[in-house]
């Protein structure tokens, strides 16, 4: 049955299977809520073409990463794969209760989920439960968790996302992978164009979501050079050097119509997942990855867009980088 578990999945685009024992986790963990006779959580990774990061390294196309990395992965190929195995777990006399993201629901008052549109977001839900999809990962042997709280695989680095299927079905437990891909450089941390992750890790989602939308002049072709009018922080907000609270995020963010959202009230992600490709750049030059490429990912320095345009307010030509448009250092295109 779990092999058979593994192919099903497999043929529906998982790209990593793993097995966790209930006794893996604290007895009053959320999954003993969910479902009290839970004997095995089974996780299901899918990974993030690196492809779809190439329009956002490059800047040239920002849209596919967001509706095929994100949008496409949660809303169709992970529900898919999810209800195949649970059928085939249910067939065998056992239930199964998938387990996908609620991406509008946080149990937190004050928090927000950076993929998604802040005022579609429903907060302070504590009744209805959500597993920590981390742990979960962690526990099933999926990979190892990053010094910011993100998933890495020895494939695909931190390109991954996953969901699981809790069962009452016995099934051999992976291994849990002992921490080796993380060795707390840091480059994740000053990827961010908004400076949303503090150096101990921790993310501020509100600033994260921010700058996720495009806040940041040097990191987005789209901004006009009036972009911020009004604001007496308007510099700060355009060099990710800002300070606001929460509520000053949502201002600000109000104020972010520079690229159309996706379905699903998924907003087009353009950092790109800066904080991601910094990491994954990152193991791939130290050789770590066991999943290789004909060329590395970024083979010059990283772009930059001057912000002269928003201090002059002269447009400059959102793809032209040339030296007058890129700060100094940064590669030709």
């Amino acid at each position: 049955m779990r092999n058979r578990i593994i192919q099903c999945a497999e043929h529906f685009d998982a790209d990593k299977v793993g097995f966790a024992p209930a006794s893996r986790f604290s007895p009053d963990d959320v999954i003993f809520k969910i479902f009290p006779g839970v004997k095995t959580v089974i996780g299901l990774g899918f990974r993030v073409l690196r492809g779809l990061y190439r329009g956002v390294e490059e800047g040239t196309t920002y849209y596919q990463y967001t509706t095929m990395g994100v949008e496409n992965l949660e809303e169709t190929v992970m529900p898919l794969a999810l209800i195949n195995v649970s059928n085939l777990i249910e067939e065998e006399g056992f239930e199964a209760i998938p387990q996908r993201r609620n991406q509008l629901i946080m149990s937190e008052d004050n928090e927000t989920n950076p993929e998604m549109i802040h005022t579609s977001v429903f907060r302070g839900i504590k009744a209805e439960p959500q597993i920590d999809f981390l742990n979960c990962a962690v526990q099933c042997g999926l990979g190892e968790r990053s010094m910011i709280g993100s998933l890495l695989t020895d494939e695909y680095g931190p390109f991954m996302r996953y969901c699981f299927i809790l069962t009452d079905a016995e099934l051999e437990a992976t291994e849990l992978v002992q921490p080796h891909l993380c060795d707390k450089c840091g480059e994740c941390i000053k990827g961010c164009p908004g400076h949303a992750i503090s150096d101990e890790g921790k993310l501020d989602t509100w600033r994260c979501s921010v700058y996720y939308s495009g806040a940041s002049g040097e990191k987005n072709p789209f901004m006009p050079p009036d972009a911020f009018e009004g604001y007496d922080n308007r510099m700060e907000i355009i060099r990710g050097t800002a300070e606001f609270s929460p509520e000053e995020a949502r201002e600000i963010m109000s104020d972010i119509y520079f690229y159309p959202a996706a379905k699903h009230q998924y907003k087009t992600c353009i950092c790109g997942r800066a904080c991601d490709r910094a990491c994954y750049i990152h193991l791939e030059e130290k050789g770590v990855l066991t999943k290789s490429f004909h060329k590395k990912f970024r083979e010059g320095d990283d772009w930059r867009l001057s912000l002269k345009q928003f201090e002059t307010g002269e447009r400059e030509t959102p793809w032209d980088f040339s030296e007058q448009s890129i700060a100094a250092g940064n590669k030709k295109k």
